[in-house]
């Protein structure tokens, strides 16, 4: 949060608002609600009942398009055919009878499907509905003259109920509305004239249709091929049941079952419900009030989810991306938590369901959008800020790293030990040859800026080059390769950057102020060993510096230079190791403070390889034939007169007693 800018904490605070109300109310968000019915729709399908056999409590009589087609007449369906229907389910003991087709236009029958309504022992009830709750389906003259037609009903056991079904998002997905002044539903008040303790217990319920599947049915098959659940009769077989057997056989699947006649036609009254909002497929209009009817039967009366759960919900989800975006773990580590984080956000709906709860309403997509909304908005703040923390560390570190070591030391901390470890290092010192005699005759200021100026360009040179800048000593320079994070490279790396800080100094001289002292050489001392690499200090100050003999060993080749007549000499060790072929032997020498010779090696790209074989001979005789490398080493230097390095070299080698190293003093 200290790092993060005021518009980026206001960014964030705006998409956890968003992400609260995503999570909240997606079910009133365009597009996000449309989302919604479909992952309700799968809750449904996926976690519906499953009926081992057609329901026996239930029987359809319907108007089949092969009805139609026998009775040559398609709209108004024929009432004639209904009242001998009737006339026939009365007498077979059915416990209820409802009627889903609206009697809204006259017709020749009607006369006689009046008395047949008006003979009816058993309770029946006669579809209804009205301009104010079904505007769609009919009109004005329809309603008056439906409305007549149930005033020549009245006294009789035939009553109105309506048949008015939810639509909402174009399925049929919860009970119908509870309207004061209209009928009750045709289910409810099938069951209120049976069982009057079933429609009380589902007073004031207006909460999700309980749909089922049929046993046959497999998941895998989908919504598109649901088997029915309830016992079909066309309408037009049950009205000639005056044939005793088939009367009998019809009578059973009457008996004792509520009845429900309508339509099973393909133009005329087919709805989509939660187990076919996935297809094209619809069911007939009858078929849903069958659906309410049973689920009364059963008792299954879902519970709501209530509004301080959603809020309550809600905001855990939030609050859980909050705290899963502030994790800090490897990728691999955090992705399952993840996962299972999602799955248990996503899968609540479904176990809600399962445990018989009302999940219309109740966010499912919109957890989910709401949680990924507010992991991203804290995650890209916790970026936004870390990018800050690592932009100044990595500035800071790359004034002595180079910038890729750098970047993986941020990204990868472990790497970088706290307490010392070996390393095998390739080490580089370089100084500038007569500074501190030089700093006495100048003034501070023009020795700091000349100084500052000089580390700069060797420093750039170094990180350029994949190097760690150890420290600076006065105007020396101290670099290793190698550690904390060694690269196959290493080696040709340094020799590159030490010839390239050679020339860096050499640039230097020239640019400095001609009125200014002179400035000397850059000199430049490399060797390849082992070191112990760490941070090492007191509890106030640390530093991360490599110790040990192979760092003094850099050191005193940088400062042999000096009698060698080079700028740059590097251990045999280093050489071979740099991968570079333009390495000239120049002997062996004891270094000051130490007993065992050195093979020293300096770079000369512009030597002829010619000649730098013969070097190699004539060096390789020194200690068995002096003499002859002596003779061999002047014929060179003729050809090289200007070779310092070389000249050097004889008169080290005539000065050798026996021995085949030179002992610098």
């Amino acid at each position: 949060m200290r790092a993060a800018s005021a518009r980026q904490m206001a960014a964030t605070a705006l998409l956890l608002l968003a992400a609260m109300l995503l999570a909240r109310f997606s079910w009133a968000i365009p597009v996000v609600g449309n989302a919604e019915d479909a992952l309700y729709d799968l809750r449904g399908f996926v976690m519906a009942p499953r009926v081992a056999e057609q329901d026996p409590r239930i029987q359809i009589v319907a108007y089949t398009d092969q009805t139609l087609i026998a009775v040559k007449k398609r709209s108004p369906l024929d009432r004639g055919l209904l009242a001998r229907a009737l006339k026939a389910i009365d007498g077979m003991g059915a416990k209820a009878v409802g009627i889903d087709i609206l009697f809204d236009q006259p017709q020749d029958e009607d006369d006689e499907l009046v008395a047949a309504l008006r003979a009816m022992k058993t309770p029946t009830f006669v579809a209804y509905t009205d301009i104010a709750t079904n505007k769609d389906d009919i009109r004005y003259e329809q309603q008056v003259y439906l409305q007549s037609f149930m005033k020549r009903l009245e006294g009789s056991n035939a009553r109105p109920a309506s048949i008015m079904l939810s639509n909402a998002d174009g399925a049929t997905r919860l009970w119908p509305a509870i309207i004061p002044g209209v009928p009750p539903v045709l289910g409810r008040a099938m069951i209120g004239a049976v069982d009057p303790a079933k429609t009380r217990a589902f007073d004031g319920y207006t909460g999700s249709i309980r749909y089922r599947l049929s046993g046959r049915d497999s998941l895998d098959d989908g919504p598109d091929t649901v088997t029915p659940l309830y016992s079909e009769l066309p309408v037009d077989v049950v009205a000639a049941a005056a044939d005793p057997d088939l009367a009998a056989a019809i009578g059973q699947q009457i008996a004792g079952r509520y009845v429900l006649i309508g339509g099973d036609i393909v133009d005329t009254d087919q709805l989509t419900t939660t187990l076919t909002a996935a297809t094209s497929r619809t069911v007939p209009g009858i078929t849903v009030h069958a659906d309410l009817i049973a689920q009364m039967l059963d008792g299954v009366r879902l519970t709501k989810v209530s509004a301080w759960e959603r809020w309550a919900v809600a905001f855990l989800v939030i609050l859980a991306a909050v705290l899963t975006s502030l994790v800090e773990a490897r990728i691999w580590k955090v992705v399952p938590f993840f996962v299972a984080e999602l799955a248990l956000i996503g899968g609540l709906p479904f176990w809600l369901a399962y445990m018989h709860v009302d999940t219309y309403g109740t966010p499912a997509f919109g957890w989910i959008a709401g949680w990924i909304v507010a992991f991203l908005a804290v995650s890209s703040a916790v970026r936004a800020s870390g990018a800050v923390e690592r932009r100044f560390a990595q500035d800071a570190l790359g004034k002595y790293l180079p910038r890729d070591i750098a970047q993986e030391i941020i990204d990868n901390p472990e790497r970088l030990t706290l307490s010392g470890s070996k390393h095998e290092l390739y080490i580089l010192f370089s100084d500038l040859e007569g500074f501190t005699k030089l700093s006495h005759q100048l003034e501070p200021e023009v020795v700091a800026k000349l100084l500052n100026e000089y580390l700069d360009r060797l420093s750039a040179v170094v990180l350029e080059h994949g190097g760690i800048v150890d420290k600076y000593v006065g105007d020396a320079v101290v670099a290793f390769w190698g550690a904390p994070i060694s690269r196959p490279d290493d080696g040709r790396k340094a020799a590159l950057a030490a010839y390239a800080m050679w020339q860096a100094g050499e640039e230097f001289r020239k640019s400095v102020d001609p009125s200014l002292p002179p400035i000397g050489r850059t000199r430049v001392g490399q060797h390849f060993g082992e070191a112990v690499v760490g941070n090492f200090g007191g509890e106030r100050r640390i530093q991360y510096t490599a110790l040990g003999d192979a760092m003094n060993t850099a050191a005193r080749l940088e400062s042999a230079n000096k009698s060698l007549g080079t700028s740059i000499i590097a251990s045999r060790e280093f050489a071979e190791r740099s991968g570079l072929d333009w390495w000239r032997p120049l002997g062996k020498v004891v270094l000051r403070g130490r007993a065992s010779p050195v093979e020293i090696c300096e770079p000369a790209p512009d030597f002829p390889e010619t000649d730098r074989a013969a070097l190699a001979e004539a060096v390789g005789l020194i200690g068995q034939d002096t003499p002859a490398a002596v003779a061999k080493l002047t014929e060179l230097a003729c050809a090289h007169p200007h070779d310092t390095a070389l000249a050097c070299l004889i008169e080290r080698t005539r000065e050798l007693k026996g021995s085949e190293a030179y002992v610098l003093g």
